[in-house]
């Protein structure tokens, strides 16, 4: 049993990763595209919210459906967000260098930084959400640690 939800978590990770990924660079086309400043700006803030979005609802399926304790919950989110940030790091350097003129060694820094910069907050903000919800809505079976 332990298996299935183990895999089950490994699945929804890779899936937000992923997801993480594909908004950013949809977004970040859409916005490239906008002929405004402020439809720019907007692209870029869905792009937030959409990511928001699907921060929150893999701690709800961690909580509510896999009924994992807050440190699991928080510990598969903050991956999710590491992944998706590391890919987004991979998909910059990528860029620069097929677009650039020259390749600019610095931005492989983001390659490092982004998922370091991206787990730490993601961690304590996901713990912080578990455990609100482990305090107001308990899962009716005792909580499993497949970390």
């Amino acid at each position: 049993m332990d298996a299935v939800f183990r895999t089950r978590s490994l699945r929804m990770v890779l899936l937000l990763a992923a997801a993480y990924l594909l908004t950013g660079i949809v977004f970040a086309a859409f916005s490239d595209r906008a002929r405004t400043d402020p439809m720019h700006l907007l692209w870029r803030r869905l792009a937030w919210l959409v990511s928001g979005v699907g921060f929150a609802v893999h701690i709800f399926y961690g909580h509510f459906c896999l009924r994992n304790p807050p440190r699991a919950t928080a510990m598969h989110a903050s991956i999710a967000a590491a992944l998706g940030a590391g890919g987004l790091a991979v998909a910059a350097n990528v860029h620069e260098w097929t677009t650039a003129t020259s390749y600019r060694a610095s931005i492989a820094l983001s390659l490092l930084a982004w998922p370091l910069l991206t787990i730490i907050p993601a961690f304590v903000a996901a713990f912080v959400a578990a455990v609100l919800l482990n305090q107001w809505w308990r899962p009716s079976e005792t909580p499993r640690d497949d970390v």
